[in-house]
């Protein structure tokens, strides 16, 4: 069984593309705590790269932006390719569903300001918020979420 279910903020504005077949996508990366602090006592987070297809990524591209708390659920696929002889490697999260977790009201309450596009697992601090020069997200209701969660089987449905 491949499947994939993760909750983070956007590490950017998603963008709109298109195959060579007109049909639409969109790459984008979420960053995800982990459920442990460093030696440091730093919480660190791991930068997972999605792609969405159609209808959803309209929906991605129109909806949310840099900082947004999302819900993803699909499956892990790789691919390889070559630049200049050189094989590389990718691994992505291919999603199903993307889910809004919060309403653009709630970023533009004191969660959330816009602000620098570059962020690094760096930027994370121990008190749980994503910050860069100019960015601050706070009050990550999922930031300690250590208990089990049981969903219902008609949710997947």
């Amino acid at each position: 069984m491949n499947r994939v279910m993760l909750v983070g903020r956007l590490t950017i504005k998603p963008e709109l593309r298109y195959t060579g077949s007109n049909l639409p996508y969109s790459r984008f990366s979420v960053a995800v705590n982990r459920t442990f602090t460093n030696s440091q006592g730093q919480r660190e987070a791991d930068f997972i790269n999605v792609v969405v297809w159609r209808k959803q990524a309209e929906n991605v591209c129109n909806f949310l932006d840099k900082g947004s708390l999302v819900s993803v659920e699909g499956r892990l696929q790789t691919s390889s390719y070559e630049v200049n002889g050189e094989k590389r490697y990718r691994v992505e999260v291919v999603a199903d569903s993307v889910q809004f977790l919060e309403s653009k009201g709630a970023r533009t309450q004191g969660n959330y300001q816009g602000g620098n596009d570059n962020v690094s697992p760096y930027d994370y601090q121990s008190n749980n918020n994503l910050t860069t020069n100019d960015v601050s997200v706070e009050n990550d209701p999922f930031a300690d979420f250590g208990e089990s969660v049981t969903i219902d089987d008609d949710f997947l449905d």
